[in-house]
């Protein structure tokens, strides 16, 4: 995924597997993001998505877009994306789906600030 989004031209910062939601949400607000991205196959998404998107607001960074996918049922996505989540991928999602919501979503909020 990261080199998919590299070469569409997004900068990408890696922090790798197996990263706890704080160092997560640490690296996003010392790195200055724009977007995270998380791919959870272990089944916590439900701990996951609301813990990086609750330490992202403690630390005034409401305003990162979380998304990410993985093996997340239906209803599961929809209660994450009524938390605050953007949208969620599942398996099997062409890369170019993610490239193309993610330059939306930019694109949207650029037109919002202006």
């Amino acid at each position: 995924m990261a080199a998919a989004l590299r070469d569409a031209g997004m900068e990408v910062i890696y922090t790798g597997l197996h990263q706890t939601p704080e160092m997560i949400a640490t690296a996003a607000v010392q790195e200055d993001v724009d977007v995270v991205g998380l791919s959870i196959l272990s089944g916590a998404h439900m701990t996951l998505f609301p813990r990086v998107l609750e330490l992202l607001r403690a630390e005034g960074r409401g305003d990162i877009l979380v998304t990410g996918g993985g093996i997340i049922p239906r209803e599961d996505m929809e209660a994450l994306h009524a938390m605050g989540t953007g949208k969620l991928f599942g398996p099997g999602t062409p890369t170019s789906d993610l490239v193309d919501y993610i330059k939306a979503w930019f694109t949207e909020r650029s037109a919002q600030e202006a």
